[in-house]
């Protein structure tokens, strides 16, 4: 007989919601506010379709085909783009923000890649088959038949095209189709028990996700690098308080974007994580921030080379 698996080996620390911490870590996601306000109203409505039945019930009440055509999505978004372009940030912190809207309880289950097992036939399938097999109990606690859900479930898969690879590839090992396969049944199962519970799949390799769950996707979300009006939000609100002028800010907005030298600018993780910390830290612990020293060494940083997916 196999045992079970152990499911701390499955998923990272799983997150109840609301929680304040991860609140503070959405709000600071400066220039996103588009797939923030996408993204949680696609899963309000998959995690609690009560919510959209009373909203059409309010302004459609004869628009039953509208209501159940919206419901029964698949309960799967794809986000995709390039590296630090804010995809797992706000994946990871999106759940809050459904929880306040919705007023119910948000269960965050982040899929470790320790999901991919070791290589030994059947782990992947029974790994994999093992995560859904929890999330799909831990929706069941919170469905309601009588109306409003009394909780949701959000199953986050990060880098997933390293368990959810295109079986058409040729080179593809079976233990890999098998471990798609059972993903692939894993969402049918969550979308046919009509489960307060929906799957957010990160990926910079969109190409290289199975046809079949791309199919799957209720919407595929792009993230692109932020353009100039994006970093000028995330500079302005970071620096506040510094003192910059409105001309410097656009000094550091245009260094961090395409020059001569590269096409692509910044990422959004290259902003926060690296540019500014450098800034800081050049005139920590004696001086001021000083702009024009500031924007040399916007210009003298390197941003992250764009991710090339060879899969397409």
């Amino acid at each position: 007989m196999t045992a079970s698996p152990n499911l701390n080996g499955i998923f990272e620390r799983a997150a109840v919601f609301p929680d304040v911490d991860a609140r503070d870590r959405l709000n600071q996601l400066v220039g996103l506010d588009a797939h923030k306000s996408r993204l949680g109203k696609i899963l309000a409505v998959l995690v609690n379709p009560d919510g959209l039945r009373t909203w059409a019930q309010t302004n459609h009440p004869s628009a039953h085909a509208l209501v159940r055509n919206v419901i029964r999505r698949p309960p799967l978004v794809i986000l995709a783009g390039d590296v630090g372009s804010g995809k797992t940030e706000l994946a990871e912190t999106i759940g809050d923000e459904v929880a306040r809207q919705e007023r119910i309880s948000v269960t965050l289950l982040p899929l470790s890649l320790s999901a991919r097992g070791q290589g030994r036939v059947g782990e992947m399938t029974q790994l994999i088959s093992a995560a859904f097999e929890h999330a799909v109990a831990e929706a069941g606690k919170f469905k309601s038949t009588s109306g409003k859900a009394r909780g949701g479930v959000i199953l986050l898969v990060d880098e997933a095209d390293a368990l959810a690879q295109s079986r058409e590839a040729a080179q593809m090992h079976h233990e890999d189709r098998a471990g798609v396969n059972a993903f692939i049944r894993g969402i049918d199962r969550l979308g046919n028990g009509a489960l307060p519970a929906a799957v957010i799949m990160c990926t910079n390799r969109v190409g290289s996700l199975d046809p079949a769950v791309r199919r799957r996707a209720a919407e595929i979300i792009t993230f692109e690098r932020p353009n100039v009006e994006q970093r000028r939000a995330v500079i302005s609100g970071v620096m506040a308080g510094v003192g910059l002028s409105p001309s410097q800010v656009d000094g550091l907005v245009a260094a961090t974007g395409p020059v001569k030298q590269r096409d692509y600018g910044f990422t959004f993780s290259d902003l926060t994580q690296r540019l500014i910390p450098a800034i800081v830290l050049d005139a920590y612990p004696h001086a001021r921030v000083d702009p024009v020293r500031a924007i040399t060494i916007a210009a003298a940083m390197e941003p992250t080379a764009p991710f090339q997916d060879k899969s397409r």
